[in-house]
């Protein structure tokens, strides 16, 4: 663990303090001996900490380089019928979301809308998966991912770089959004119609707190990564060494133990991970600028 990139900066403290979250979700039946002994020992100060992580878990590093990624909490202005620029619906799962394909859907009456966005407001919802809605009363939901259309995703900064829309510098997802509100109709449609997938919500009050990964436990800002399930379970331990920032304003390194408590639609292979940063507006500028070469190391209880 002491050799781990970064380890020497690492807030211990606050990494033990993920660690036991973790480890209350995880079911008792696969709870490991070292989390009952980490709930047990309760809330550590620095140096108590780190001694307990290096002498209880080990590091296996995962093959490969791959891409960190980050997404937030957003928050979007909604109304409850259309009006301005208010025009598309925020979909209820219909009976087989599979059967369809994003046009299909788009053109489809929406008599049983939950509420109304902006259409570049509604894609990036989609993209981040949830999001909290501000109504024209005041009143603030929370839109959580009901079901997909079972489309891969498509990351459409990738063709509007190719194009010469964005520099690869400033192609961030605020970048996009900005291109899309800029170009509102056609130009900004033909774009979001790259990215095939589609995304229905239910909607929630809003507690205030933070969103409830695919886990079923809520993410814990800084130290929660949405993972592929297929190479990585649910409450693993993953310490993050991403580096070599490729957008304009990111942090230049992410180095931290982070807990895999999510899962999303391009997030695919062994060494690929979104690292979530909380939610509102510094959440954003933060998450979308974050597109880091990435290795990852495995956390494990140490051989006794």
């Amino acid at each position: 663990m002491s050799r781990l990139p970064g380890w020497d900066s690492e807030n211990h403290a606050a990494a033990l303090a993920a660690v036991r979250q973790a480890c209350l979700a995880t079911p008792e039946p696969g709870r490991s001996p070292v989390c009952d002994e980490a709930l047990t020992r309760g809330a550590l100060g620095e140096d108590a900490a780190r001694t307990f992580l290096e002498t209880h878990f080990r590091a296996e590093w995962v093959d490969g380089e791959g891409l960190l990624t980050g997404y937030f909490s957003p928050s979007y202005q909604a109304r409850t019928s259309p009006e301005g620029d208010f025009t598309v619906p925020v979909r209820p799962p219909p009976a087989d979301p599979l059967a369809l394909d994003r046009s299909v859907i788009e053109r489809a009456a929406a008599p049983d809308a939950l509420a109304w966005m902006r259409p570049e407001d509604l894609f990036l919802l989609q993209v981040q998966g949830s999001g909290v809605l501000t109504f024209e009363d005041g009143a603030r939901r929370r839109a959580v991912f009901a079901a997909a259309n079972g489309r891969t995703f498509v990351a459409i900064a990738k063709s509007m770089i190719a194009e010469g829309l964005l520099d690869p510098a400033n192609a961030s997802a605020d970048d996009v959004r900005a291109w899309l509100s800029s170009h509102r109709g056609p130009e900004a449609q033909a774009q979001m119609d790259r990215d095939p997938r589609y995304i229905f919500f239910h909607l929630v009050p809003d507690d205030g707190g933070e969103p409830q990964g695919a886990s079923g436990m809520a993410l814990v800002p800084g130290r929660s990564l949405a993972i592929d399930p297929a190479h990585h379970p649910y409450f693993e331990l993953l310490w993050v060494d991403a580096r070599a920032a490729t957008l304009t304003g990111a942090q230049p390194t992410y180095q931290r133990l982070a807990v895999a408590l999510d899962r999303g639609g391009a997030i695919l292979g062994p060494v690929r991970a979104d690292l979530y940063v909380g939610s509102g507006v510094r959440a954003g500028f933060e998450a979308a600028r974050i597109r880091h070469t990435l290795r990852l190391y495995r956390i494990v209880p140490a051989q006794p």
